[in-house]
C-alpha cells in the first residue's frame, strides 16, 4: 500500500525520537504491521520519553500496530513530510493545517478547559508595568515563534497591522525561538522585551514551571483560534484515520487515557470541525501586504 514511503528513507530525512515498544513483546497480533509514523513538534512541555512511551503503546493497542513518533524543529519540516508521504499523521499548528487543508484530513482536535479552542497571549517581563498591548511596544525587541505559527507569529503582525503599522517596520529588533516555551525563557530572561505565545502552552507551563511564568507577564490575549489540531497525511487511508480518530476519542473514556490526557492538561479530544478555523485567512490576507 505505501510503496513510496517504505522504502529506505533518505539519510537525515527523518529523525524518530523514540521508536516504541512493539506491540510484539507481549504477543500483540498487530506486531507484524508497519508502524504508524507521528509527528510531533517542540509542544510537549513534559518528560518527553516516559510520556510518549505511554502513549504510544496506548495507541499501539487500539491501532493493532506499531506507534513511532517523529520529531521535527518546525512546522514547515512537518508539514513537509506529511505531504511527501513520510509521515502517517502529526500534531500540527492551525496556521500550518490551514495552509495545507486541501492536502490534510483533521482527525482530532484536543479540548482545553472545556473548549476546543486556545488563544494568542502577549507577553511581557513581570517588572514590566508600563505595557498593556501592542501599542505600547514600538521600537522594542519582540521574540517570534517561527514563520509558521499561528499565534507565535501569524497574530501579533495581525494585531500590528490593524493598528495601521507595519510589522515589518514596527519593532527595532525582532527575532525566532523556534518554540513557544523558548519564547517564554526569552521574556522571563529579558533577551525579548515581549513575545507572543500559545495560550495553553504558557497556561501548562503556569502549572509545571510556576517560577518562570511568574517572570512574565500576560498584557493581551487574542481571540479564540481553533486548538492546534492532530491531522493525517495523504498516505492514511479512510479506515485507518477514522480508527486513528476512535483511539484519541477514547482517551477520556478508560483510566489510562485520562491519565495521558492529564499529562498534557488536556480534558479529551474530539471529533474535527474544519470552521474551527476559519478566521485564520482573513488574517492572513490583512498581513499580506507588509509580508517578508
Amino acid at each position: 500500500m505505501r510503496a513510496l514511503r517504505r522504502r529506505p528513507p533518505r539519510a537525515g530525512v527523518m529523525l524518530v525520537v523514540l521508536a516504541l515498544a512493539s506491540p510484539a513483546a507481549a504477543g500483540h497480533p498487530g506486531r507484524d504491521r508497519e508502524p504508524l509514523l507521528f509527528g510531533i513538534t517542540p509542544v510537549f512541555l513534559i518528560d518527553q520519553a516516559s510520556f510518549l512511551n505511554g502513549w504510544g503503546r496506548y495507541l499501539a493497542e487500539r491501532l493493532d500496530r506499531p506507534v513511532r513518533f517523529v520529531r521535527r524543529k518546525t512546522y514547515a519540516e512537518m508539514s513537509d513530510l506529511l505531504l511527501n508521504g513520510e509521515l502517517d499523521a502529526a500534531w500540527i499548528c492551525s496556521l500550518s493545517y490551514v495552509f495545507n487543508r486541501a492536502s490534510l484530513r483533521a482527525v482530532a482536535i484536543p479540548v482545553f478547559r472545556g473548549e476546543p479552542y486556545y488563544q494568542s497571549y502577549l507577553i511581557v517581563p513581570a517588572t514590566d508595568v508600563k505595557t498593556n498591548g501592542y501599542g505600547d511596544l514600538v521600537g522594542k525587541v519582540f521574540a517570534y515563534v517561527e514563520p509558521r505559527s499561528n499565534t507565535g507569529y501569524l497574530y501579533p503582525r495581525y494585531a500590528i497591522a490593524q493598528l495601521g503599522k507595519d510589522p515589518n517596520r514596527y519593532f527595532r529588533a525582532t527575532f525566532f525561538t523556534w518554540s513557544h516555551p523558548d519564547s517564554v525563557h526569552a521574556v522571563a530572561e529579558r533577551v525579548a522585551d515581549a513575545a507572543a505565545v500559545d495560550s495553553y502552552i504558557w497556561e501548562s507551563l503556569k502549572l509545571s514551571e510556576p517560577a518562570l511564568t511568574a517572570k512574565t507577564r500576560v498584557v493581551d490575549a487574542s481571540r479564540s483560534f481553533g486548538f492546534p489540531p492532530i491531522v493525517a497525511g495523504a498516505l492514511l487511508d479512510e479506515p485507518e484515520r477514522e480508527q486513528l480518530t476512535r483511539a484519541l476519542l477514547g482517551m477520556s473514556k478508560d483510566a489510562e487515557g485520562r491519565r495521558l490526557l492529564g499529562l498534557l492538561h488536556l480534558d479529551r479530544f474530539v471529533e474535527p470541525r474544519d470552521d474551527l478555523y476559519d478566521g485564520i485567512p482573513a488574517m492572513l490576507e490583512a498581513v499580506m501586504p507588509a509580508a517578508d
